[in-house]
């Protein structure tokens, strides 16, 4: 079962002067950022803004300059600090024969997926519960529909309480009740586990009600802070087209084609 705690302050990213240059064309130009433990930050911006790019800046997967520090000070030390990921999207063999649980025991436990433990199972089964998939436990990967296996995605990333949680997205293409059950569950995780998030997000309005944080991005970083700052802010209505009525929320996505 998950161990409660409390936000230290001691997790943070901070991202300093990042630059991402690819052939000719400039992705991101002089990015920083600093966020904490605890905080629940939201990049938005138009597509082909820099904002994926960003992400897997931070996870390496990219070259870069500039730099990007990981601090996770307990007891006057450095340790090692966690990350999770969920991308936007990912490639699944629908005629693979594993199922939900082979899929988290092979990542997390090491351990054959023919040898099933009722007790590894029950504790699996809990860990889905997070996101209310414990039903898809024994569901084939393969015959998910592209909700389901996101939140199995969403279990599987915070399976060993990461410091810091990316998520590309990943509520695409959700139901209203499924984004609500997300926004809600993340940020009861974010504040209880002492995660530091950052989610890539279109959806305006659940930005606006839940993050703590917001990173209006294109190419660098236009505008930040409280989400009622950054969506007040003038780069906003010059990239969204007008004005955001802050206090009417709808929970609609504002167009990113402007």
């Amino acid at each position: 079962m998950r161990r409660k705690k409390n936000a230290c302050g001691f997790h943070c990213i901070k991202v300093t002067d990042l630059s991402v240059k690819i052939d000719d064309q400039q992705i991101l130009s002089s990015v920083n950022l600093h966020i904490h433990c605890g905080t629940f930050a939201a990049i938005i911006g138009r597509n082909g803004a820099g904002k994926s790019t960003l992400l897997k800046a931070i996870l390496g997967e990219i070259p870069h300059t500039g730099t990007i520090e990981f601090k996770n000070t307990e007891n006057g030390r450095m340790q090692d600090l966690s990350i999770g990921y969920v991308p936007q999207s990912i490639n699944i063999d629908r005629t693979t024969p594993m199922d939900v649980y082979d899929l988290i025991t092979s990542f997390n436990y090491h351990r054959p997926v023919f040898f099933r433990q009722k007790k590894l199972h029950n504790e699996i089964k809990k860990i889905l519960s997070e996101f209310d998939a414990e039903n898809l436990i024994d569901q084939k990967i393969g015959t998910l529909s592209g909700g389901e296996l996101q939140r199995v995605l969403l279990s599987l990333a915070v399976i060993n309480e990461p410091h810091l949680l990316l998520l590309d997205e990943p509520v695409s293409g959700i139901d209203k009740n499924g984004m609500d059950l997300f926004y809600e569950k993340m940020k009861l995780l974010v504040k209880e586990h002492d995660m530091a998030a950052i989610i890539i997000s279109h959806d305006m309005d659940y930005v606006a009600k839940y993050a703590d944080e917001v990173i209006l991005l294109d190419k660098t970083v236009l505008a930040s802070g409280t989400p009622k700052s950054v969506y007040e802010s003038q780069p906003f209505g010059d990239m969204f087209g007008g004005s955001y009525d802050y206090g009417n929320l709808n929970l609609r996505s504002i167009p990113i084609g402007h």
